[in-house]
C-alpha cells in the first residue's frame, strides 16, 4: 500500500513554526492562536492589512527547515515504515519557492534521515500522483485528475469544520491503517 503524507501541518509544524517566528518579530501585534485558526491559509486569518507581513515569515530564509515536527509525527511515520506501508512525502512548495523546496529536502533529511530524501515528491498538483491513501491536513485537494488515492484528513483547528472526510492524527493512524 503506498501512503503519500503530506508534509506542512502533518509532519513539519507550520502553524507553531509561524506562531513563534511571528511573535518574535511582532511581539506587540496582533496574532492568532493556533487553536483559533479557521482557515487553510494562515494569512486569511489575519487583516488585510498583514498579509504582506504574514508572507514574510515563510518567505524567509531557513523557514522551513527549522520547523519543528508535528507532535507523534516523527515516531508516527516511522511506526508506519517499520509497519511495511511504502511511504511518500507528498508536499506543495509555496509559490516563492527560493528557499522552500531546498529546505524541505533538508529537513526531510534532518529529521528523518537520509534515506527518507528519496521518498519526497514535490507537486503544486498532488491529483497527478498515484497512491493508495493521502494523509493531507487541506481538506480541499484539487487538480487536474480525479485523485486515484482516498484523501484522510490531517486533524487541525481550521479544518475541523469539513464534515464527512475520514480524520486522523498521529494517535489514531493505526485505527485506520491497521497494525
Amino acid at each position: 500500500m503506498i501512503i503519500l503524507v503530506d508534509m506542512d501541518g502533518v509532519l513539519a509544524d507550520f502553524e507553531g513554526g509561524f506562531l513563534a517566528r511571528w511573535r518574535e518579530r511582532h511581539p506587540n501585534s496582533f496574532f492568532v492562536p493556533i487553536a483559533e485558526r479557521r482557515s487553510f491559509y494562515i494569512r486569511d486569518d489575519y487583516p488585510t492589512e498583514l498579509h504582506a507581513s504574514v508572507a514574510a515569515i515563510y518567505h524567509t530564509e531557513g523557514f522551513f527547515e527549522q520547523l519543528p515536527p508535528v507532535a507523534g509525527a516523527l515516531e508516527g511515520i516511522r511506526q508506519m515504515h517499520g509497519a511495511g506501508y511504502d511511504l511518500r512525502i507528498c508536499t506543495a512548495p509555496i509559490t516563492s519557492y527560493r528557499y522552500c523546496v531546498p529546505e524541505k529536502y533538508a529537513w526531510v533529511e534532518k529529521n528523518l534521515g537520509a534515506d527518507f530524501i528519496k521518498r519526497i515528491i514535490i507537486t503544486k498538483d498532488k491529483t497527478a500522483i498515484r497512491g493508495d491513501i493521502l494523509i493531507d491536513d487541506r481538506p480541499d485537494i484539487e487538480g487536474a485528475y480525479i485523485p486515484q488515492w482516498r484523501h484522510l484528513l490531517f486533524d487541525a483547528p481550521y479544518n475541523r469544520h469539513v464534515q464527512g472526510q475520514p480524520r486522523i492524527d498521529w494517535s489514531s493512524w493505526r485505527d485506520l491503517l491497521g497494525p
